[in-house]
């Protein structure tokens, strides 16, 4: 491609950004609207500092967090022998399957003064009240660590792919050059992983700072609980907007300072053959060692809670959910299919489109499609059904128009405007994962693909899908498994009389009937554990 000519893939990139960021901007075209203000001036004299404040402790002390486990696990499991890692290789992603605010009524149930621990210990050590300190779950460290134990498979995830996929011969000649596996680690192995380190750390964040149910229930004061107030509680859009504009600063901030951590750097695998590396063989204390950090994560993100909602649905003399089970499945099931393959269709498009443009418009045009990932999923439901209702009743007087008959609301009335939002909240999930990998591949492929005759999208085809397979399917398990808990944006624009596994867990958990909630919530964990595992088995059989 020469730069006399306009890469088809660069219009294709435009169209799709100026699409996934028309509901943001939407959004934040009411903060230039005009009003009074005295809602944002009494949140800025009040709670603004407090908003700040505790988002910025959040998102440090969850980066910190996902990237110790995850990274951690990853190695251990992509890179060691050690008792149980061939089950930890899959099992680690398993906490994806259960939502953050699933975790946060859970363990409040379970840490909580009357809840069964406290209780077991004051009858087992007969204390008082005042005879011990145990610490308060519905706090800023308890949500922290909710995200922690809930997201670090993103990190896990995409770094364990990046251990796969580098070249074994840096390391053996490392080894030759006489590093241990600890030089090796911090000198050759986390250095070239870095790009997915980031990227994970990066959609870790930016689920932190979307994130409303979680910090809304420990009481943490939030620039999204903050969103939620201005809007749903004060209705004042204009404040609620002038929040989501500094929200977004802080995602802009994060974009930037995930990007600037690659600087000038390329990560190539450049060796023609992936030899698989023995794997080494831990031993007495260091492998069992190895077996708890990998245990410690998988049984408080997932078996631990799992068993407590058992518990509390076997509670129940009757299952909440009886026949209306199959319906929700299915529903959950079509949104999530749906929106991961049309999310990793666009995300191949954009990174690729990145990859063959050369300049700054590309890539700024990938940012803007990171930026709906941040937002939360009320607030781009709304940006989303601002524009689409008008188009919507557009579409409908013109129809009328034609043949007499009016046709309803085409897509506000079904599945469409609510992919719609889902594409703009997680197709920033899929565009880090492609991107990152396919940033690993060199452009020497491309060169030699073009020698042979091969156009753009030969190429794309025959050298760089097989290669980015595990990635693609990495991409495809991140966006069905984040839809299948998505809550804000599937309660407010949901069609008629079509429930998901999401909703029926919400609306429950909001009437504090938690035991039935917690039926609701078992299931979105058994219908997205099967695709979890199927996947994670895939992304690991080169290394099983």
């Amino acid at each position: 491609m020469t730069s006399r000519h306009l890469n088809p893939l660069l219009l294709v990139g435009v169209a799709i950004a100026a699409l996934v960021g028309m509901p943001v901007f939407s959004v934040l075209s009411n903060v230039l609207s005009g009003g009074t203000g005295a809602t944002w001036s009494h949140l800025a004299a009040t709670v603004l500092p407090d908003y700040i404040a505790n988002t910025l402790l959040l998102c440090v002390t969850v980066g910190i967090g996902v990237i110790v486990v995850g990274v951690t696990s990853a190695w251990l499991t992509a890179m060691h022998e050690f008792p149980g890692r061939r089950i930890f290789a899959w099992a680690l992603v398993l906490p994806m399957a259960m939502p953050a605010y699933v975790l946060a009524y859970v363990y409040t149930d379970f840490l909580q003064f009357v809840g069964p621990l406290q209780t077991w210990l004051r009858d087992t050590f007969a204390w008082s009240r005042d005879d011990y300190w145990f610490p308060e779950i519905r706090s800023l460290g308890g949500a922290a660590a909710m995200f922690v134990f809930v997201l670090y498979p993103y990190v896990y995830l995409l770094s364990r792919t990046a251990f796969i996929e580098r070249s074994s011969g840096m390391l053996e000649a490392a080894r030759t050059l006489g590093l241990g596996p600890w030089q090796s680690f911090f000198r050759i192995s986390l250095p070239l992983a870095r790009p997915a380190v980031a990227a994970g750390a990066t959609l870790a964040l930016m689920e932190t700072l979307a994130d409303y149910g979680t910090v809304s229930y420990f009481g943490v004061q939030t620039f999204t609980t903050g969103i939620y107030r201005a809007w749903f509680s004060l209705g004042d859009r204009v404040a609620a907007a002038q929040l989501s504009a500094a929200l977004l600063a802080f995602v802009v901030v994060l974009l930037l300072v995930e990007w600037r951590s690659r600087g000038r750097s390329r990560f190539h695998n450049t060796t023609g053959r992936r030899r698989q590396l023995a794997e080494r063989r831990l031993a007495g204390g260091r492998a069992w060692l190895a077996t708890a950090a990998c245990a410690l994560p998988l049984c408080i993100g997932f078996v631990l809670p799992a068993a407590l909602l058992l518990r509390l649905t076997l509670a129940e003399s009757e299952m909440p959910l009886g026949a209306q089970f199959v319906t929700l499945a299915r529903n959950s099931f079509l949104l999530a299919g749906l929106t991961a393959f049309v999310a990793l269709a666009l995300a191949v498009l954009l990174a690729y489109g990145a990859r063959l443009t050369k300049g700054v418009v590309a890539p700024a045009l990938n940012r803007v499609v990171g930026l709906g990932y941040a937002v939360p999923g009320s607030v781009i439901a709304v940006g989303v059904l601002i524009p689409v209702t008008r188009l919507d009743h557009w579409l409908a007087a013109t129809w009328q128009n034609w043949s007499g008959e009016n046709p309803g609301l085409l897509l506000t009335g079904g599945i469409a405007a609510l992919v719609y939002a889902y594409l703009v909240r997680f197709l920033a999930v899929a565009l880090q994962s492609v991107g990152s990998s396919l940033g690993k591949i060199t452009h020497s492929m491309d060169d030699a693909a073009r020698s042979l005759g091969l156009g753009q999208a030969a190429t794309l085809r025959r050298v760089h899908l097989p290669i980015l397979r595990s990635s693609l399917f990495t991409a495809a398990l991140l966006v069905f498994v984040d839809v299948m808990k998505e809550l804000p944006a599937t309660l407010v624009m949901r069609p008629f009389d079509f429930d998901t596994l999401a909703t029926q867990a919400y609306t429950l958990a909001a009437d504090e009937r938690l035991a039935e909630a917690a039926g609701a919530s078992l299931a979105i964990v058994a219908v997205g554990l099967l695709p979890l595992i199927v996947l994670s088995q895939q992304i690991s059989r080169r290394r099983g």
